[in-house]
């Protein structure tokens, strides 16, 4: 399993290096950093403008590939992603932005993850009988329902509810208010903000598994193995939770794996609407500023996501099916 798992870390390396290149030089050839200076009123003088954008390693004047090596290079030997064309260094800009996304994503992921999976296994459990009918027709709606009407509905409903009971339980803006240092209050005021965001992030990611989960689930069920199983006298839960389930929890693995990245960047309507200050608005920022650094930067925490939550999913997959460890 170890040389397994250093494997799969050696060839994610070689493929995170590649895409991030990639599209260091694909934000170059699209993203105008200059553009931002020119259609300011009044415009800086020019010395300003080139002085800036070599400042920030983003000058159209200067040959991609040498920018390239050097912002390689600053990124190796200090860490530092760069700046933005205004001045502002990339570093300080992502670091309060993927805590906040982290605090936003990370429990509504996990819900999300957990409930859908195991809402799908009960409606295959239960295919056509009421409680499948039922859960299904719950998970079609919300699955039709666009996130920016679930988060206003969501948002509406809090106000009406603090409006009833004549106090404030649910904050609809940000992730904190609370300044003091006593830890209790601090974690209620969190709770107080988290909930409604975290509902509005969980509701389409139970529904995202939940079918593919019952579908995968019932075409285990329904193969040569199972129909043995239960041939030999085990009961059909049983033969479910011992045979069908591992097999089916494989394909729900690989999806949950290339969906962390989205669920970081993909957040943007939610952040925008609770005002919480993500990755998901910088990166919306970033290029609107013509942010190539910006920009970049956030691609390769996406792809750093994307491929830890791949390697999960392998040694997830190794652990549950023997034919991959053998291989």
């Amino acid at each position: 399993m170890i040389k397994y798992i250093v494997k799969r870390i050696a060839n994610y390396i070689v493929m995170l290096f590649v895409a991030i290149s990639l599209t260091y030089f694909l934000a170059s050839a699209f993203l105008n950093p200059r553009s931002t200076y020119m259609e300011r009123h009044p415009r800086p003088p020019m010395a300003s403008i080139e002085n800036a954008l070599t400042l920030a390693n983003v000058n159209d004047k200067t040959p991609v590939i040498q920018r390239y090596f050097t912002w390689l290079k600053n990124i190796v030997f200090h860490w530092n992603w760069g700046l933005a064309p205004d001045k502002s260094s990339v570093n300080a800009a992502l670091a309060p932005r993927i805590a906040a996304s982290l605090q936003l994503v990370i429990i509504a992921t996990i819900l999300g993850i957990l409930i859908g999976v195991s809402l799908g296994v009960y409606t295959a459990i239960k295919q056509y009988k009421w409680q499948d009918r039922v859960l299904s027709s719950i998970g079609s709606f919300f699955l039709t329902l666009p996130t920016t009407v679930l988060a206003l509905a969501v948002v509406f409903a809090a106000i009406y509810f603090n409006a009833g009971v004549g106090s404030r339980v649910f904050f609809v803006t940000g992730l904190h208010s609370y300044d003091g240092t006593n830890p209790l209050k601090w974690l209620l005021d969190f709770l107080q903000h988290l909930i409604l965001p975290t509902i509005v992030l969980a509701i389409p990611t139970i529904v995202g598994y939940q079918f593919p989960q019952r579908t995968y689930l019932l075409d285990t069920m329904n193969a040569d193995y199972v129909r043995t199983a239960r041939a030999k006298g085990l009961t059909l839960n049983k033969a479910i939770r011992k045979h069908a389930l591992r097999t089916s929890l494989i394909p729900t693995a690989q999806s949950v794996a290339f969906s962390i990245a989205g669920v970081f960047t993909g957040a943007t309507l939610t952040e925008t609407i609770f005002a919480v200050n993500g990755l998901g608005r910088y990166f919306v920022t970033t290029l609107s500023n013509q942010d190539i650094n910006g920009s970049v930067a956030i691609a390769a925490f996406s792809g750093v996501c994307t491929l830890a939550g791949a390697l999960l999913a392998d040694i997830f997959a190794a652990w549950i099916d023997p034919r991959i460890r053998l291989s």
